[in-house]
């Protein structure tokens, strides 16, 4: 099983539109094959090191998660996500099996 985890940095301009960036997230899960979990959320700490919005997701496969980055339910939410962050950091590995 792959996690995949990324958080973004929102620009000052769309900080507004956050809870439907978050429901934009939500509105995937079930659609995608081989996507086992999805959730989402918006910080609420705001400090220095915070980033403005979370996803995490989990994938039965490495080929999976390479599928959902072209999958037709994902690409509107990942085109929206880059017109409106101002970065994102990424993380994925393979959950290990203890």
């Amino acid at each position: 099983m792959i996690r995949h985890i990324v958080v973004f940095k929102i620009k000052d301009e769309y900080k507004d539109e956050i809870p439907q960036l978050v429901k934009n997230f939500y509105g995937m899960k079930g659609k995608i094959e081989g996507m086992v979990s999805l959730e989402a959320g918006a910080d609420f700490l705001h400090s220095e090191r915070s980033y403005d919005v979370a996803l995490i997701t989990e994938f039965e496969s490495r080929e999976a998660l390479e599928a959902y980055q072209t999958h037709p339910v994902h690409l509107p939410v990942k085109k929206r996500m880059g017109e409106v962050r101002i970065s994102s950091v990424a993380c994925d590995y393979e959950i290990p099996e203890l």
